[in-house]
């Protein structure tokens, strides 16, 4: 549609004065989220070794942020839309700060199992609000794109920056620093964001659901939880029964939002074919993604040898490509067209993850970074063009619940990632033959194998770590393979799936 048939309100908003400003705002949202969701396996072994953690407790530790997330996502971003996106991100920033400093003084396991969930419920309002407000800040379709590009690119910026300063920091202070970092940040957020940030909400917006709310986070929660536990541990009857009653949670979630005149979650959404198709494209990517994601860091310190601060560097050519894709996608969609964009960036990735396949323990840097960088390219294309789909494809009152239903589906694409992924890799490793006298703890993890190696003999030593290394290498070059076979397939389905799609 040409200008001259927009309503004069709608080109005025294309030019509110201060939006790009208000804009930096909001990805520092974004790259705080993106930090704290790296920093913390940096920050693991540390944690372990001053806390004393039980190995329930570790893996609490590290979930529950993300479990508590998934959960919240859809009732968060719903509520933004009632109270305010304005509101909402500066509460939950103002809280995500003080929970970081509880996070950085935790004495205890509890405490900090406690402090990474309150941390998760904080966490809920940042990224639904932040693109929610993209999308009422910005309504002209192009500078629209180019808003949700910088978004993307800050926060794959963001996951590069977080292992380089985590491992500065690891290698230079105590544990508790990478959480204090946030501080900060929070702070400019908060007083920036309450002078440059426009209000916006749901003029209409109905009561806000508790039933629903409940629902949603024990659905969220019970199936996350069920996935991960399954694939650490095989399937149990407390996993079978979380599964069972989050699926039963979700789907009476789903009849209720039906039958409510103001739902939490307006299931009509999902009629929008360009809707669903960007939302399964997201979960699909992540979740094909999140092995090499999950693993890498271990290859690159434990395998190769290379320090926390290097490690992060050489993660760098993935945020350097996904970067720079960000930053122009919108303007490719429109010159070819979202499929192509979207399609051509899975495929792109689907061939880095199966040239990983060959990865051993001397694989050369260059070959590593060069793969690195079409995988970034890839997804920065895929994941910009995509959010632009999911948030054109719903009125603007409803923003908050789109947002957050496009950041639910990289949460539950990463739990079951890691899960299948993680399940066929650990598969892998677990098989590997030990010499004699190896602990089972060696078995369980490469982490674990060279903390058992350290009270070893010398030859006994070299032994195992030589045995343990080569498995997991051929357990990463598996779960590549799968993570490919899964992109290629989400390269296909998204050429479908998106077809007549415009942004």
């Amino acid at each position: 549609m040409s200008s001259t048939l927009r309503p004069v309100a709608t080109t005025e908003a294309a030019r509110r004065p201060g939006r790009w400003l208000a804009l930096s705002v909001l990805v520092l949202a974004v790259l705080l989220v993106a930090v704290d969701a790296t920093v913390l396996g940096l920050a693991t072994p540390y944690i372990s070794e001053d806390l004393e953690p039980t190995g329930t407790q570790l893996l609490w530790i590290g979930d529950v942020y993300s479990f508590v997330i998934a959960g919240l996502l859809v009732s968060m971003g719903s509520l933004g839309d009632r109270i305010g996106r304005k509101r909402i991100l500066l509460c939950g920033a103002t809280a995500f700060g003080a929970i970081s400093v509880l996070n950085a003084y935790a004495t205890t396991p509890e405490t900090m199992i406690l402090a990474r969930a309150l941390l998760g419920v904080a966490g809920a309002t940042l990224m639904p609000a932040t693109l929610a407000l993209i999308r009422n800040l910005f309504h002209d379709p192009r500078e629209r794109s180019l808003a949700i590009g910088i978004w993307g690119a800050v926060a794959s910026a963001g996951t590069a920056v977080g292992p380089i300063v985590g491992g500065f920091l690891l290698e230079h202070f105590w544990w508790g620093s990478v959480f204090l970092i946030n501080l900060p940040v929070m702070a400019v957020l908060v007083l920036v964001g309450s002078r440059l940030l426009p209000e916006s909400r749901n003029p209409s917006p109905g009561p806000w659901d508790l039933v629903s709310v409940v629902l949603s986070l024990v659905g969220m929660i019970g199936v996350v939880y069920a996935v991960k536990e399954a694939a650490t541990h095989g399937l149990t009857w407390e996993t079978t029964a979380a599964g069972v009653l989050g699926a039963a949670a979700l789907y009476w979630f789903v009849r209720r939002q039906l039958t409510l005149p103001t739902p939490l979650l307006d299931m009509r959404l999902f009629r929008s074919r360009g809707f669903s198709g960007a939302v399964l494209a997201d979960l699909l990517t992540v979740l094909g993604l999140s092995g090499l994601v999950f693993f890498l860091s271990q290859y690159l310190q434990l395998v190769q040898g290379r320090g926390p601060f290097e490690a992060g560097l050489a993660e760098l050519p993935a945020a350097v490509g996904a970067v720079a894709a960000g930053l122009v996608a919108g303007h490719a969609a429109r010159r070819f067209s979202v499929r192509a964009v979207v399609s051509g960036g899975l495929a792109a990735v689907g061939l880095a993850l199966a040239a990983l396949t060959v990865l051993d323990r001397s694989t050369d840097y260059l070959f590593l970074g060069t793969a690195l960088l079409v995988v970034g390219v890839g997804a920065g294309f895929s994941f910009t063009v995509t959010a632009d789909v999911i948030l054109s494809s719903v009125p603007k009152e409803q923003a908050g619940a789109a947002s957050a239903v496009s950041e639910t589906a990289y949460e539950l694409g990463a739990a079951l990632g890691i899960a299948v992924l993680g399940s066929i890799m650990t598969g892998v490793y677990r098989g590997f033959s030990a010499p004699a006298g190896t602990p089972a703890a060696a078995h369980e993890s490469l982490g674990g194998a060279v903390e058992a190696a350290g009270h070893l003999p010398p030859d006994t030593a070299r032994q195992l770590l030589a045995s343990a290394r080569e498995a997991f290498v051929d357990g990463l070059g598996l779960a590549a393979g799968a993570g490919a076979v899964v992109l290629l397939a989400t390269a296909v389905a998204a050429w479908f799936l998106l077809r007549d799609q415009r942004l």
